[in-house]
């Protein structure tokens, strides 16, 4: 383990509601001839694309770090890069940062644990596709928002507005990557080699300071003012 890194833990509530709520931002509706239940009102393909979005909104500064690069793609979008500011000009990066191991196809973890209370309770269904007959490979993971959980997700804000963060926070990692595939979403995270290098089974190493770094090159050129974030905690 990068002997740098905090490991924080979320609990397994925690996981289950970050979970609900990025399911909820994610989910599409079923097509026609989808094997959906009858009360589904999304579905997420892919349990590749749903531990790649959720990379995302426990590492705050790799988000940041994609903002800044959506920005340069598209440098009229000067709100990604006052979003990139908000994230890396605060403490969020360590607050809301819970670390996950490197494997195979990237940031992974079971998610099996997290999402039993989730179907236990009637608010989520998950099936898994498999190969071709007489294979037993699991060839995808579909996850279905039920009604019930829908309706949960309406109310968390209203019962814990702490949770608020999450709900704008799954929204907008859904919203960066809109129509992109778990192996396209993988695909761009491997871009940065501190991810990439990682070895297996080791949890991958936080980039705020590259990532604020970079925002301060960023916001220099585009003549931006920018808070030392070291100076606010002050």
């Amino acid at each position: 383990m990068v002997a740098s890194l905090t490991v924080r833990r979320a609990t397994r509530w925690q996981d289950s509601v970050r979970l609900l709520l990025l399911i909820d931002a994610a989910a599409k509706p079923p097509d026609e001839g989808d094997a959906a239940p009858a009360d589904t009102v999304g579905m997420v393909r892919t349990q590749v694309r749903l531990q790649k979005l959720d990379f995302w909104v426990r590492y705050p500064d790799y988000l940041a770090f994609e903002l800044m690069n959506e920005y340069e793609a598209t440098p009229d979008e000067a709100g990604l890069l006052v979003l990139a500011s908000e994230i890396l000009e605060s403490a969020e990066p360590d607050l809301r940062r819970f670390p996950m191991l490197r494997h195979k196809f990237g940031a992974f973890e079971e998610l099996d644990d997290a999402l039993a209370p989730l179907v236990e309770r009637g608010l989520l269904r998950k099936t898994q596709v498999l190969g071709r007959t007489g294979q037993k490979r699991i060839v995808e993971h579909v996850y279905f928002l039920l009604e019930r959980g829908h309706e949960v997700v309406g109310s968390l804000v209203q019962d814990a507005p702490a949770l608020e963060w999450y709900v704008n926070r799954t929204k907008l990692v859904v919203a960066l990557v809109d129509g992109l595939g778990g192996t396209q979403i993988k695909n761009r995270q491997y871009l940065l080699s501190d991810y990439a290098d990682t070895p297996w089974r080791q949890y991958i190493a936080p980039i705020t300071e590259q990532a604020r770094t970079r925002l301060r090159q960023l916001k220099a050129a585009a003549l931006m003012p920018t808070t030392d974030v070291n100076q606010e905690a002050s």
